[in-house]
């Protein structure tokens, strides 16, 4: 009997421990690249797990691209000295992303620099 308790007890803790090793997978971004976008804030989702900026872009050709931009959870942000209100909408940014190794408008959030030059985030050197 002891052995199948130990037996359950194991298969709990695996399947529950899945979903923290999951949620913590970088994989979907290039962190050898980074990329600059400059463009206007359409919506900051500070939400859990991890915040989120929707950035508008204007590309060469004048066309509009949206990028969805992943960040740190807010209470880490929070800590930096971020708030719910850090961004706005319409705000002109330029944001320093990891890109998403596909190829799509998306990307791990680096940094933001604000208009009057406050840097959000930090920087990470991607030789480190």
């Amino acid at each position: 009997m002891k052995s199948v308790r130990a037996l359950v007890l194991l298969v709990l803790t695996a399947i529950s421990s899945g979903g923290a090793v999951a949620h913590h997978a970088f994989s979907m971004f290039d962190q050898r690249q980074q990329v600059l976008l400059e463009g206007e804030i359409k919506e900051f989702q500070w939400t859990n797990p991890h915040v989120w900026v929707q950035l508008l872009v204007t590309g060469a050709d004048g066309k509009v691209v949206e990028w969805s931009i992943e960040g740190s959870s807010p209470n880490g942000l929070r800590r930096q000295g971020w708030t719910s209100k850090s961004l706005l909408p319409g705000m002109k940014v330029r944001l320093m992303t990891n890109p998403l190794k596909n190829g799509d408008a998306g990307g791990s959030l680096v940094n933001i620099t604000l208009e009057d030059g406050t840097v959000l985030g930090r920087r990470i050197d991607p030789n480190d």
